[in-house]
């Protein structure tokens, strides 16, 4: 049992307009703006056109607590509903965990979802652009996040944290080094 619709093929970011709800606030969140240099931003939002979006751009290969709580705050100043990674798995295990964070009350150290100390009880609906294969994170509930101030990188696994869709449009992952 998976409950990640994958949306795979060529063109299929187009179907955005039809999968992100209409009636919710939304947080797109990516890395460092490689998806704005091969085109991949540019169809996410020509897709997105008449949404209320906002975005949140920085998330590190590795994410860090610090940059994902930035985006926490965002959420709660701007009442966002519905998150959307685009990117590699990076981005989404960041964005996972900031769905998860983001639901906690104030006095409620978020790190503690890592360490195990808060369980994580509900999320925000998240969904998924992937740019990069291989990661797995497009379908499961799982997320990895590094903390620079004390050299960790823990993870946490949570069935509120799968994504609702996940689209894999392989031509997205033509601009990656062969190695990858």
């Amino acid at each position: 049992y998976n409950p990640t619709r994958i949306v795979f093929g060529k063109g299929t970011i187009a179907q955005l307009k039809d999968l992100v709800p209409h009636d919710k606030k939304i947080l797109m969140t990516y890395g460092g703006g490689s998806i704005k240099r091969n085109g991949v931003y540019d169809q996410v939002i020509a897709a997105l056109a008449g949404f209320d979006t906002t975005e949140f751009g920085g998330i590190e290969a590795n994410p860090q607590f610090s940059t994902l709580m930035k985006a926490v705050q965002i959420i709660k100043e701007e009442d966002i509903e519905f998150l959307l990674s685009v990117g590699g798995g990076s981005v989404l295990d960041g964005t996972k965990f900031i769905a998860a964070a983001v639901m906690l009350d104030d006095d409620v150290d978020p790190w503690g979802i890592l360490t195990g100390d808060v369980p994580v009880e509900k999320a925000l609906p998240l969904a998924s652009v992937m740019t990069l294969p291989a990661t797995g994170s497009e379908s499961n509930g799982n997320s990895v996040v590094s903390r620079k101030e004390t050299e960790e990188k823990l993870s946490f696994a949570s069935e509120h944290v799968f994504p609702v869709f996940s689209i894999l449009d392989p031509e997205t992952t033509y601009s990656l080094p062969n190695n990858q």
